[in-house]
């Protein structure tokens, strides 16, 4: 088997944002039905843009193309993260839950910062 990244789906930080799209869905089903068309459908929004902008930037021709998706994959995870602490607020989840949905999004987080640094 080879190490050689041949598109995005070879991409480590890729396969984490699928791993967060995954547990967000799985959170958001026990959000009130009053939220589905709010907090829930934000949340699912900002988790289906991480892997999707890394794909997209991925394909592109560019460096400074790819960087750019990244930054902005970058915002997602931010945007990602508030939506889990107001969740917490209004208790939808509970700490346990959003420690760990943190965890994986701090994760993501580096790993981008990461993968920027070496397309510079």
């Amino acid at each position: 088997m080879s190490d050689k990244i041949r598109n995005f789906r070879d991409l480590d930080v890729w396969k984490k944002g699928i791993e967060i799209v995954k547990d967000v869905y799985k959170t958001v089903e026990q959000f009130p039905e009053q939220e589905f068309r709010g907090l829930v459908s934000q949340m699912q929004r900002s988790a289906v843009s991480i892997p999707s902008n890394i794909a997209e930037g991925f394909n592109r021709f560019y460096n400074k193309e790819y960087k750019q998706f990244l930054y902005i994959t970058l915002g997602s995870c931010a945007e990602l993260e508030t939506q889990i602490e107001i969740a917490s607020e209004l208790k939808y989840i509970d700490n346990k839950k959003k420690e760990v949905l943190l965890e994986k999004i701090n994760h993501e987080s580096r790993m981008l910062t990461n993968l920027i640094k070496k397309l510079n």
